[in-house]
């Protein structure tokens, strides 16, 4: 097992898998990492829907629905990007294992903002502890247009909501490394 500031450095988001199953004990694993996450009070907002085989074909199909919301959007940024969104969405990169995560609504707002964090602080752990075993991830905020559909495809309950999602699987691609914002802290005095 690699280094923590090893992993943080070498996490990157894959989105072209290849295809080979994951082993779900090392799923449980990550999972297990991501409740270790810091939450209020310790409640741990976050439930983790995990979809393979079939359920995750159900997953990627609705997720292909969301290309004809975006396409406008993508379209700004070139054909190729539109190509290459479409070709995710229809199959998500191939990843073998799909994840939704969410979590119950609250009433409050500060207590919805706490759990937005908390549910944030859990899919980075689980983000980390995936490289860390070899494993590639791409974390997609549920998109917006098929949020409803996909809650329905993740079962996920009444008094929950999707908040977002993980595809799991092994690399087929090495992205570059891409530059990171270097004035990003004020130091107080």
């Amino acid at each position: 097992m690699m280094e923590l500031l090893d992993a943080i450095r070498q996490r990157r988001s894959i989105r072209v898998f290849d295809g080979r199953p994951v082993d779900p004990a090392l799923i449980d694993r990550l999972v297990e990492a991501a409740t270790y996450a810091p939450s209020r009070w310790n409640i741990q907002p976050w439930h983790f829907h995990i979809a393979t085989n079939d359920a995750r074909r159900r997953v990627a199909e609705t997720m292909a629905m969301n290309t004809q919301y975006v396409e406008e959007a993508l379209a700004s940024m070139g054909p190729e990007m539109v190509e290459y969104a479409a070709r995710f969405y229809a199959d998500l990169g191939r990843a073998p294992v799909v994840i939704g995560i969410s979590s119950p609504l609250a009433d409050d707002r500060y207590d919805a903002m706490d759990d937005a964090v908390s549910v944030g602080a859990a899919l980075e752990n689980f983000l980390l502890a995936a490289t860390s075993l070899g494993l590639a991830t791409c974390s997609l905020s549920a998109p917006a247009w098929v949020r409803s559909q996909l809650a329905q495809v993740f079962e996920i309950p009444e008094g929950s909501e999707l908040r977002s999602m993980i595809v799991v699987g092994y690399a087929d691609e090495v992205p570059r490394e891409k530059d990171r914002h270097t004035d990003v802290a004020t130091y107080l005095k």
